[in-house]
């Protein structure tokens, strides 16, 4: 799952949704004194890499990676994480019970208010994101097509996610099935994730 995914199962925890939001930019225990991190913000991170440890196992995601392995390969898994966030922001409300735009709301101002505990790549990344918006404009295909295309530069080998959206729009309805039956598991896993936390 991607930084929509990733946010909302933080809970609206702000030490949380920091946590996991940095999640990729800390690496070994999130415990050790050289990162710095505030407890909640260790709980954010652990709640990130339950999402992923999960995400990546799924069956419902190997599935979609299979439909896009001739064109990405071994970056599939990366263009089914941001095809998830598409089919998150498209049917937000009806998965959620929230708002997508106040929801989005909620995440630049928590991560305005505390770009002090962001490390400087993650910090980067928060500003170029409410810069230009990116959770709102995973609604859209071009909006999915820019992310992906934006990661196919940033990638040290052919990744094939610079025209993976022509996959999303052939297997549209196909992979928004597999979306559909996995989101219920990760979001009921999460909780319990979260409730180990407390």
């Amino acid at each position: 799952m991607n930084l929509l995914a990733h946010a909302w199962l933080s809970g609206r925890n702000d030490d949380y949704l920091i946590g996991n939001f940095i999640g990729d930019f800390i690496k070994g225990d999130p415990t050790h004194p050289r990162h710095g991190l505030l407890p909640g913000e260790v709980g954010g991170i652990r709640i990130h890499r339950a999402i992923d440890a999960f995400t990546d196992a799924h069956a419902e995601v190997l599935a979609v990676c299979n439909i896009l392995h001739p064109r990405c390969h071994k970056y599939a898994g990366v263009a089914v994480d941001v095809f998830f966030d598409h089919f998150l922001a498209t049917q937000f409300k009806e998965l959620t019970g929230d708002n997508l735009d106040e929801f989005v709301g909620y995440v630049y101002q928590s991560l305005r208010e505390r770009a002090d505990r962001l490390p400087p790549r993650a910090a980067r990344m928060a500003h170029y994101m409410m810069e230009q918006d990116w959770l709102r404009h995973y609604q859209t295909t071009a909006g999915i097509d820019r992310a992906l295309s934006g990661l196919a530069r940033r990638t040290q080998f052919p990744s094939g996610l610079d025209t993976a959206v022509d996959d999303l729009v052939l297997h549209y309805d196909a992979i928004n099935l597999h979306f559909l039956r996995f989101w219920p598991q990760l979001a009921a896993h999460i909780r319990q994730t979260i409730a180990s936390l407390t």
